[in-house]
C-alpha cells in the first residue's frame, strides 16, 4: 500500500473518484435492504446515492480536464490509513440503525479524507472542489434525524446517535479488541507449555508474565506505527498503541496470575477457567461491537484458542 501523504492531486483525485463510486453503491445497498420494511428510509439512501454519484461526476470532470481521459483505479484499501468497513453484501443483519450508523462514520470519514486531500493540493481548482465536496458531507450529519422523520412507525424510532462515538468505536475499541484477542490466545501456548514442562508453579507464572508483557510492547508498537492517524481521524497512534498494548498484556496476564497459587493443578484448573471467562468477553464484544453474530464469535474464538491450548500441553508434555 502507499502511503496517503505520498499520493499525488493526480492519484488523490483518482481515489476520490473511485470511492465516491463505493460509496454510492453501499448506499444503493442499504435502499435495497431497506425497501421492503421502510421505503421511506430507503428513499433518503437512494437520494444519497446519487449524490455521491453527482460529486464523482464534478471529480471526474476535473480530473479530465487537469490529466487526460484515463483515470487510474485507486482504491481505498490500497492506501495506507484507511479504515477497513464489512462490505455491505457481507452485513447479514442490515436493520434501519445499522446502515444509519455505517452511513454516519461513512459521512464523517469522508469529511476528514477531504479535508485532509486539500491541504495536500496545490492547484486552486483542486483545493477548491475538495473543500466544497467536504462541506456538502459534513451537510449530512442530521442524517439519523432524517431518517426519523421519514420513518413511518413512531413506536420504533430510533435515537439519534453520535456519529463521533460511532467513530471512536470502531477505531479505538478494535485496536484494544485485536491486542486482548492476541494476548488471550497467543500466551496460551507459551504459558501451557511451561506448566506442563516444570509442574513448577513459579516458573509457570514468570513465563507467563515475560510472554504477556513482551507481546504487550510488541503489539503496541506495531499498532501505534501502522497508522499516524491524520486522515483516519484514529487520534493520535501512541494512545492506539498503548490501547493495544496494554489490552494485549492483559489478556496475557489474566491466566497467568493463577500460577501464584503454589498448588499445580489447582493453579492449572483456575487458569483454565480464566481463559473460558477471557474467550468469552472477547467474543461478547466482537458480537456488541463489531456486528459478528455471538454464536459464531465464540465458535471462531473457542477453536483457535482451544488448538493452541492443546499445542502448549502436548509441547510441555514431551
Amino acid at each position: 500500500m502507499k502511503p496517503f501523504a505520498d499520493l499525488s492531486e493526480k492519484e488523490i483525485l483518482a481515489l476520490a473518484i473511485s470511492s465516491e463510486d463505493d460509496d454510492a453503491r453501499t448506499y444503493m445497498a442499504f435502499a435495497n435492504s431497506l425497501q421492503e420494511q421502510y421505503p421511506s428510509s430507503a428513499r433518503v439512501f437512494i437520494d444519497m446515492a446519487e449524490e455521491e454519484h453527482e460529486h464523482r461526476r464534478r471529480l471526474t470532470e476535473l480530473y479530465q480536464t487537469k490529466f487526460g481521459d484515463f483515470i487510474p483505479l485507486i482504491r481505498r484499501s490500497d492506501v495506507a490509513g484507511f479504515v477497513k468497513h464489512k462490505p455491505a453484501w457481507l452485513m447479514q443483519q442490515l436493520s434501519l440503525d445499522v446502515v444509519r450508523k455505517r452511513a454516519e462514520v461513512m459521512e464523517l470519514e469522508n469529511y476528514r479524507f477531504y479535508k485532509q486531500a486539500a491541504e495536500r493540493t496545490s492547484d486552486d481548482d483542486v483545493k477548491k472542489l475538495l473543500l466544497d465536496l467536504a462541506e456538502e458531507e459534513k451537510g449530512h450529519e442530521n442524517l439519523a434525524a432524517k431518517l426519523t422523520e421519514k420513518h413511518l412507525d413512531a413506536d420504533t424510532k430510533l435515537e439519534e446517535a453520535d456519529a463521533e462515538k460511532q467513530l471512536f468505536l470502531l477505531q479505538i475499541v478494535q485496536p484494544g479488541l485485536l491486542g486482548l484477542m492476541d494476548g488471550s490466545v497467543s500466551t496460551l501456548a507459551p504459558l501451557f507449555a511451561a506448566a506442563f514442562a516444570t509442574h513448577d508453579t513459579w516458573q509457570t507464572f514468570l513465563v507467563g508474565m515475560a510472554a504477556s508483557v513482551g507481546a504487550g510492547i510488541s503489539m503496541g508498537f506495531a499498532e501505534a506505527l501502522s497508522d499516524d492517524g491524520e486522515l483516519t481521524g484514529r487520534g493520535h497512534p501512541w494512545i492506539r498503541g498503548s490501547a493495544a498494548g496494554i489490552m494485549t498484556a492483559v489478556g496475557g496476564i489474566g491466566h497467568t496470575l493463577p500460577y501464584l497459587i503454589n498448588d499445580f493443578w489447582t493453579a492449572t484448573m483456575l487458569a483454565v477457567i480464566i481463559v473460558f471467562i477471557e474467550l468469552w468477553v472477547i467474543s461478547w464484544i466482537r458480537f456488541k461491537y463489531m456486528d459478528t453474530p455471538f454464536m459464531r464469535a465464540a465458535f471462531q474464538i473457542a477453536v483457535g484458542g482451544f488448538i493452541v491450548f492443546l499445542a502448549g500441553i502436548l509441547i510441555g508434555s514431551a
